[in-house]
């Protein structure tokens, strides 16, 4: 299918006005329908960050899993939370707080060597959110890496070939949000064909979906 900035910014806009105002800020969604693509091959079960060139003023939660020199460097980033090494073994018997953190947080990022570690005490509750942290080591930038991740979104497929995320907010200009909704696509493709991507959509939480056409 064929779609530009100008075409996803035209629907957005049809569905915001279409959208009944509420008393909260109301999210607007992408949803990405995906033709010949059989999510039963793990190839094809994708989960990864992109990155938001204009993303809402509600930033993504981060949080950082480290120790010693990393954890310090951590501290002074914008990461949302730093867990220490100590913090990490005590969530171990804490089943609500490693409930909590799991869900809580959209991104984690974790220092290589502690890893191990982390699949053996939080595996059970990040896993099945496809939220196991990103490795990382002492040696990378890790504030770019938080404010990076702390500008994405989560795209990612499970059961069904279908795709959906959040681009932004309603109080954003429609072509900043259509941008957003490029970086997605564009994202989508590097992972598949341009043929794959049978129908988009894009709605605001509470609103009718409107078909990019």
């Amino acid at each position: 299918m064929s779609y530009s900035i100008g075409v996803l910014a035209k629907a957005i806009e049809e569905a915001k006005a279409k959208a009944k105002k509420r008393r909260f800020k109301q999210s607007v969604e992408l949803i990405v329908v995906l033709r010949d693509v059989d999510v039963r091959k793990p190839e094809n079960r994708i989960n990864m960050p992109v990155f938001l060139p204009n993303p809402p003023s509600k930033e993504a939660k981060v949080c950082v899993i480290a120790s010693g020199d990393l954890e310090l460097k951590a501290k002074n980033s914008r990461a949302d939370l730093v867990v220490s090494r100590d913090e990490l073994i005590k969530l171990a018997d804490n089943k609500k707080a490693a409930k909590d953190l799991a869900k809580k947080y959209d991104f984690f990022l974790a220092q290589a060597d502690l890893m191990p570690t982390i699949g053996r005490l939080l595996g059970r509750y990040l896993g099945p959110r496809g939220k196991m942290p990103q490795p990382v080591t002492s040696s990378m930038n890790i504030n770019a890496l938080v404010d990076r991740f702390k500008r994405s979104v989560r795209i990612r497929i499970k059961n069904q070939p279908v795709i959906s995320c959040r681009i932004g907010t309603e109080d954003q200009d429609s072509k900043k949000l259509a941008e957003n909704a490029m970086a997605i696509l564009n994202a989508i493709e590097s992972k598949f064909k341009k043929q794959n991507i049978d129908r988009i959509y894009v709605k605001l939480t509470m609103g009718p979906a409107v078909k990019v056409r």
